[in-house]
């Protein structure tokens, strides 16, 4: 639910209403229950049961709009950040935090990661001859499939342009497992791509060439292991594209 932030108006006449609706209240009450205090005591009990009553209000009618305002565009500008605008997946920028951990847990916990960079074959032709509404519909379901083949554990990102990258974690503590499990990862990545997306009835048609850097225990940053995996696509597309390649040291 989205709460708009109040102006200084708004708030100066919401405290004017619950100030005046809480002492009409109090001033019923002191004309309905017979008492026999002074003018001091009435005027203390009239102070204190003001601020009793009108505090709750104040912060449920008046503070409160302005807490939740405030988390809300906090949140949006945190969304705007970390994400692609366009497929809604993390953009280069939260993907090298994960990875930069992933890493680091991989060196700690003995475990083998993989690294997929997916580069779409055919993108530009969709985008020369249908138009750039046609390519950005090809990337937005290109990633709602790329979303629907990972793990909880995983992330997938848009680098930008028509590239993707998927992190997988922990995939298994021997290395020759773990190319396996990283290996039918991309394979199925380029089956779901190879499957045509429907746009204005038309059939766009896109494969993809994947290049794989298998993460290990050895000291690697973000950026090099991008780069790295980066090669190994190109080399799948000098191979004749549609196919996985894994990064050769």
């Amino acid at each position: 639910m989205t709460v708009k932030s109040l102006t200084i108006k708004q708030v100066l006449l919401r405290i004017v209403i619950i100030i005046a609706s809480v002492e009409a209240l109090i001033m019923v009450c002191f004309a309905v229950i017979p008492n026999k205090l002074n003018v001091y005591s009435l005027t203390s009990i009239d102070v204190t049961a003001l601020a009793f009553i009108s505090t709750p209000l104040i912060y449920f009618w008046i503070i409160r709009p302005f807490v939740v305002a405030r988390d809300n565009a906090i949140t949006q500008l945190e969304n705007m950040a970390n994400t692609d605008p366009l497929t809604k997946l993390a953009n280069r920028r939260l993907f090298l935090r994960h990875l930069e951990r992933d890493i680091a847990g991989n060196i700690r916990h003995k475990h083998y990661g993989g690294l997929l960079l997916i580069d779409l074959d055919g993108f530009k032709l969709i985008n020369d001859h249908s138009g750039h509404d046609a390519g950005d519909a090809v990337l937005v379901e290109v990633a709602k499939r790329f979303q629907s083949l990972t793990r909880s554990e995983d992330i997938v990102a848009r680098l930008g342009g028509d590239e993707f990258i998927l992190l997988l974690n922990r995939l298994d503590e021997d290395e020759r497992i773990a190319k396996e499990k990283v290996f039918h990862v991309a394979e199925k990545l380029i089956a779901t791509v190879n499957k045509p997306v429907k746009f204005n009835g038309e059939m766009l048609q896109v494969s993809a060439s994947i290049g794989i850097r298998l993460l290990g225990f050895e000291t690697l940053n973000g950026e090099s292991a991008i780069r790295e995996a980066d090669i190994a696509m190109y080399e799948a597309k000098e191979r004749g594209k549609g196919c996985a390649v894994f990064y050769d040291k």
